[in-house]
């Protein structure tokens, strides 16, 4: 690994990866070889997590296609150096900033989107121009292999390399000096990460998560509320960073927003073949242990040989249930009921701040009121998830679920450094700023600077 990085660090400084046509063409590149590989992508995607092919190309596959094809378009823009303004007291300047590529990158991808999330942030860093290593999730055994086999029948080591292993990989990795460090998993593997980062002062991103709530109102469409959150919930299982984790619903509304989950259950996601599966043993033990089956109102269907959990409903929560503890990353849906709504606010402000939060309201009062007082990374008004798949939009946590944000042009930016400079004439050169200084020269400082 050592020797990859040091072959990486003489790559990038020979300037090759800076030129945007070195970087177009890598893309291109990639976009092949994504195209190439799609079948095996498709079918490991279902051996590791049982993704459909509907599921395994929108959320992974043609999410990054999407992404390649947008910065294309727009990368040679990104890439010129940006004129700002002047202020008028430095006279005869002009001034710039230049987005010029970090160096070396490292990439560590979580299980639930194996493919996608390395990926995703592997285009900002070529795009940006440096180089990367990336270590993907050993928990997705099959997905792991297929990226292996296109990587390095893609790109040179000394641009893009790959490592493969657990925990003692990542490690070893981890000691490495890299110019940033782009992290999604877990908040204690997140921990570690910093802690190794901050040894060299290498920059991170944190992508991570949390319990992201989901709000129904008295005023919600309750159907539309139902279909939209349970979409949210359940695709890969339930094992998404930003899938809503739990619901609070107004009293009022509770028992009619409880038979449209029943229905649409019924009606959407009766099938259980095209239903995702835990990614092993210990997940699927773990979730299995969060269940109070006192409380379960739809569900609970379970098969441990084929990690299999059915779309469970969960009523009459509290936040002292073991399903209220931690990040469920499952396909549980606990059901808080709530009268006042700014007793709901005070509840999820005393939390972590989450990484994702849905509203489901027909009153814009609420909406303001929900949006300016609680803090968290994106979220939806009447819908889940959409806002991760808007390139336009920057991703990311903040506080607990995490820092730095990404996607579209903020993938560039991340990768990038902003190096900023002034370019002032030489045939005129006031005395004003050298000494001596008179009080005139005082006098007139004061009157330009306020």
């Amino acid at each position: 690994m050592k020797n990859t990085l040091q072959k990486q660090k003489a790559y990038f400084d020979s300037n090759i990866t800076k030129s945007y046509e070195f970087r177009i063409l890598q893309l291109k590149k990639l976009k092949s070889a994504i195209l190439k590989f799609e079948p095996q992508i498709t079918q490991t995607l279902y051996k590791d997590l049982h993704k459909s092919s509907f599921e395994a190309y929108s959320s992974e596959i043609g999410f990054v296609l999407s992404t390649i094809t947008m910065i294309e378009k727009h990368l040679r823009k990104w890439m010129h150096v940006r004129k700002v303004r002047t202020p008028i007291y430095e006279l005869f300047t002009k001034s710039y900033v230049m987005f010029e590529p970090l160096g070396n990158i490292l990439i560590i991808g979580p299980y639930n989107y194996p493919f996608q999330l390395v990926i995703e942030p592997l285009i900002g860093a070529i795009a940006s121009g440096n180089t990367a290593i990336i270590k993907p999730s050993e928990y997705t055994v099959e997905t792991e292999k297929v990226l292996v086999e296109m990587i390095q029948t893609t790109f040179d080591p000394e641009y893009i390399s790959i490592f493969t292993g657990d925990h003692t990989v990542t490690g070893e990795v981890l000691k490495l000096k890299f110019d940033h460090i782009f992290f999604t998993g877990s908040h204690h593997v997140g921990q570690i990460v910093y802690e190794a980062a901050s040894k060299h002062l290498t920059p991170v991103t944190l992508e991570l998560g949390g319990k992201s709530p989901a709000i129904v109102d008295e005023t919600a469409n309750i159907k539309v509320a139902a279909r939209r959150i349970l979409f949210g919930k359940f695709i890969n299982a339930g094992q998404s960073c930003i899938a809503p984790d739990y619901i609070y619903v107004h009293e009022s509304v509770h028992d009619e927003f409880i038979s449209e989950l029943k229905q649409t259950l019924i009606d959407r996601y009766s099938d259980h073949q095209s239903f995702g599966r835990i990614v092993n043993n210990r997940h699927f033990q773990r979730l299995n242990n969060l269940i109070d089956v006192n409380k379960v109102v739809y569900g609970n269907e379970k098969n441990e040989e084929n990690l299999f959990i059915s779309p469970t409903i969960v009523d009459q929560v509290t936040w002292n249930d073991p399903i209220m503890k931690e990040e469920i990353f499952g396909p549980l849906l606990p059901i808080l009921v709530y009268k006042d709504l700014d007793e709901v606010i005070q509840m999820i402000k005393d939390k972590e701040k989450p990484l994702a939060l849905y509203l489901f309201t027909s009153h814009k009062e609420v909406e303001k009121k929900i949006f300016s007082h609680i803090s968290f990374g994106g979220g939806a008004i009447n819908d889940t998830m959409m806002h991760f798949s808007n390139p336009n939009l920057p991703f990311g946590g903040v506080g607990h679920s995490g820092m730095g944000i990404y996607h579209g042009k903020y993938s560039f930016e991340i990768f990038s450094n902003q190096k900023s400079y002034v370019k002032k004439g030489t045939r005129f050169d006031p005395p004003l700023t050298y000494p001596p200084y008179s009080k005139a020269k005082v006098s007139l400082i004061k009157r330009v600077l306020k």
